[in-house]
């Protein structure tokens, strides 16, 4: 089966959408907002569906109107990718249930939709690379995800055997897509998604805590209190200067960074640990 998406005709908005908005149109995929920006997503031609809107809601403005490939927008998400053990395969190849655990690797079914996070991206390969890593350390019981985009490391953390995880994402359509992944690889009962901020749910015990997720929200959370009591973290999405003050802050909370991943010269990702003395 061919990808569903092919075609975007993406509208961008300027204003806060409100959730509640009834678009009534079947080629409607989804509504992204972005701070003070909302991002609309059909799979056909809708000006006459986003002029309603307008009519409805004036405090927002068309900004612009693009069309591009599915794969411009998402990377090229190709059947079997391999990421260290974990296999990518995306939902609409519908493989047979049999063939997909026959040989050492860990197959994930992945639908990305619209939402970043399809295991193309240099920090989502070192995330799970350091997932790997975090497991052979010992059985990692409970996750917490901040940030979890498609879910793919909150799968992937389920997959390698821990028990709990909660995956959460500002986004309700990172949320809805999350929970949709989490359906299609019948994980649901260990893996827990909210639509919330990170820096709400950072003080959530967890053997492990995951952010993938813009710097500044992760300079925010290494804030909270909540940050100080986690044992062990995998932070990434961050860029040089990101990276050179989390790494300051974490020396200041006596943490160890067992391992650094450093992607292209710029995209920076750390697995690291609090030691004993704080």
């Amino acid at each position: 089966m061919p990808c569903p998406y092919a075609e975007l005709y993406i509208y961008h908005l300027e204003g806060r959408m409100d959730w509640r908005t009834a678009i009534d149109v079947k080629d409607f995929l989804g509504h992204w907002q972005e701070e003070e920006s909302a991002f609309l997503f059909f799979s056909a031609p809708a000006a006459a569906a986003v002029e309603g809107i307008l009519r409805q809601q004036p405090g927002l403005r068309l900004v612009d109107s693009t069309q591009m490939a599915y794969d411009q927008w998402q990377g090229n998400l190709r059947t079997g990718d391999c990421i260290g053990r974990f296999r990518i395969i995306p939902s609409w190849q519908n493989p047979e249930r049999e063939t997909l655990s026959n040989d050492d690797t860990i197959p994930i079914l992945l639908d990305p939709g619209l939402v970043f996070g399809a295991g193309t991206h240099a920090t989502t390969r070192d995330c799970l690379s350091a997932l790997e890593l975090a497991a052979g350390y010992g059985v990692v019981a409970t996750v917490l995800d901040l940030g979890t985009g498609t879910g793919i490391l909150a799968l992937a953390a389920a997959l390698l055997g821990s028990r709990r995880i909660m995956a959460v994402d500002l986004n309700p359509l990172a949320a809805q897509t999350a929970w949709r992944n989490v359906q299609l690889n019948a994980l649901e009962l260990k893996i827990l998604v909210i639509q919330g901020r990170a820096e709400e749910f950072v003080g959530v015990p967890a053997d492990l805590l995951v952010a993938n997720i813009h710097g500044e929200v992760l300079l925010r959370m290494m804030d909270a209190p909540g940050f100080r009591r986690q044992p062990r973290f995998i932070l990434s999405g961050l860029m040089r200067s990101e990276a050179k003050e989390v790494r300051r802050r974490l020396s200041l909370q006596r943490i160890r960074i067992l391992e650094e991943w450093v992607q292209d010269g710029i995209w920076h990702t750390y697995f690291g640990e609090r030691t004993q003395e704080t």
